[in-house]
């Protein structure tokens, strides 16, 4: 998202300005002095969107799991390769029906306000979370039953079997919240690591240890700082004023060969594409879809935005799971037949208009989005750019569907059920107001079969349906490129949309 140069430097310096309320700082990191009194107590990341706010069962929201993440504790979560590991729940049990999965939680647990996190809370959090209220509530619906064994063991009973159930329970929107709690989404109460010391939207947001928390965490604080602009955020990091940033691939060289700091390019289980609006005029058409497919030069548009740091896709599918099926050859780069399609479905040179809303704070789906109007006028298309605020993306556009174009990145799963069940007929995340019968019902078989070859038949099925149907111009699984202060220990990226600050320390 893009600010005025006025209002990034208003921005910028509020933030500084809070940073220095909590720490002292001295020389710049360049000049080789020290720079922070006390730096292994705090890590500061820079980020370019503010959290949506931090209740995870009422947000669709990426940056709302970075943050919440570090606030709220799972059942069960994922370290880097994907494995199911402990979190809140020391322990499980599956069923040998697949029909319940039984968890014991850590001994002890407790919320930040002092509350115990038993198994008598952790069922008032998943009943939340199954509420008509909760924007992830059909995401659980095949729990039919919650049971509390005891103040420790609770067990979740399935209606329906559902082979992906236990990674269901590892998934950031999963939390487990004090439900007594009122407004979580300004004053959150969980059991993670952290809690909430102060936010102030749109600049800064402060975590600080939660008392209550059993683990071992070396650093005390982390703070958020908003800061979307990029060349600000190298400068903060050079300075010494920011720990974390998440740059763009034409930067790496300003980093490339100091040993100040670490770079790690690391593959996301995610994706970027361009989603279509299914019921707008023309887009309702698949050979409109089809020739906007053709009319984008992928790898140029890959190159351009993002400096090649990317895996071109042909689905909605990562290239990092296991399920990925290559389908880039469908739509090779072809104008002429661009134009030859949009004739055929009646439209001339310019004929057919269309809408493209563009999120304000990416800035990289910002510039792909006006790479590709520029293709699709090349092709005869002619689009017209609106560029907005995230919450107004969120409201109009993703939940809305009042759109006919955007560019904008998708969370890993780790799942194929997961990842495409966003394309069923009824899905809230359907977007994209696609409608296909087979999908229905391959996402309907796929959730209840045990034979794990047939599941990764059905997980192909339906990725050459997408590639052939596009209700997307699907664009790549992108590698994102952080660069950390080399002090810092333990940074890694997760198939799920979490940081883990707990295990992040700093050199003595």
């Amino acid at each position: 998202m893009v600010y005025s140069c006025d209002t990034m430097k208003r921005l910028y310096t509020v933030a500084i300005i809070a940073s220095l309320a909590i720490l002292l700082f001295s020389c710049s990191k360049e000049e080789g002095t020290a720079v922070v009194e006390e730096k292994s107590s705090i890590v500061r990341m820079a980020v370019a969107v503010d959290p949506d706010g931090l209740d995870p069962q009422m947000s669709a929201s990426a940056s709302t799991f970075q943050v919440t993440s570090s606030i709220y504790e799972t059942l069960v979560t994922v370290d880097e390769t994907g494995n199911i590991i402990p979190s809140l729940a020391e322990s499980w049990d599956v069923a040998e029906d697949g029909m319940s999965i039984t968890f014991t939680l850590r001994q002890g647990a407790m919320f930040s306000n002092g509350d115990k996190c038993d198994a008598a809370a952790v069922a008032a959090s998943f009943e939340r979370l199954l509420s008509p209220e909760s924007v992830r509530s059909q995401d659980y619906s095949f729990i039919s039953n919650i049971e509390v064994l005891d103040e420790r063991t609770i067990r979740f009973d399935f209606g329906r079997l559902d082979v992906t159930a236990l990674s269901q329970f590892a998934y950031p929107w999963a939390a487990v919240v004090d439900a007594k709690s009122e407004n979580l989404r300004i004053k959150p109460v969980g059991s993670g690591p952290y809690m909430l010391s102060s936010w102030i939207p749109q600049q800064s947001l402060l975590l600080e240890r939660n008392p209550y928390y059993q683990g071992q965490c070396s650093i005390d604080q982390v703070e958020f700082v908003m800061m979307s602009d990029m060349t600000s955020q190298v400068t903060a990091l050079k300075n010494g004023q920011i720990d974390i940033i998440l740059i763009t691939g034409d930067l790496v060289g300003q980093f490339e060969g100091n040993d100040s700091y670490t770079i790690n390019a690391l593959p996301t289980n995610g994706l970027q594409l361009m989603a279509m609006n299914n019921k707008s005029e023309g887009l309702d058409d698949i050979r409109v879809r089809q020739a906007i497919n053709y009319a984008v030069d992928k790898d140029a548009l890959i190159e351009a935005v993002w400096w090649g740091y990317g895996e071109e896709i042909g689905s909605h599918f990562p290239v990092v799971l296991s399920e990925y099926e290559d389908l880039n050859g469908k739509y090779p780069y072809d104008p002429e037949m661009a134009r030859k399609l949009l004739e055929e479905a009646g439209y001339g040179e310019g004929e057919l208009k269309l809408r493209m809303y563009l999120p304000r704070n990416y800035q990289e789906y910002v510039n792909a989005g006006q790479i590709i109007a520029s293709m699709l006028k090349n092709a005869g298309i002619d689009v017209e750019i609106e560029i907005v605020e995230w919450a107004t993306w969120l409201s109009d556009v993703y939940n809305g569907r009042n759109y006919d174009l955007t560019v904008v990145g998708h969370t890993g799963r780790l799942d194929a059920y997961s990842l495409l069940s966003r394309y069923r007929s009824d899905a809230a995340e359907n977007y994209f107001n696609f409608s296909d019968s087979r999908i229905d019902e391959l996402l309907s078989a796929y959730s209840s079969e045990p034979d794990q070859e047939k599941r990764l038949a059905m997980a192909h099925e339906m990725q050459e349906i997408l590639a052939e149907s596009v209700p997307a111009l699907y664009i790549q699984d992108p590698i994102q490129i952080y660069v950390t202060d080399s002090a810092l220990k333990g940074f890694k990226t997760y198939p799920v949309n979490i940081f883990r600050m707990d295990l992040l320390s700093f050199d003595e």
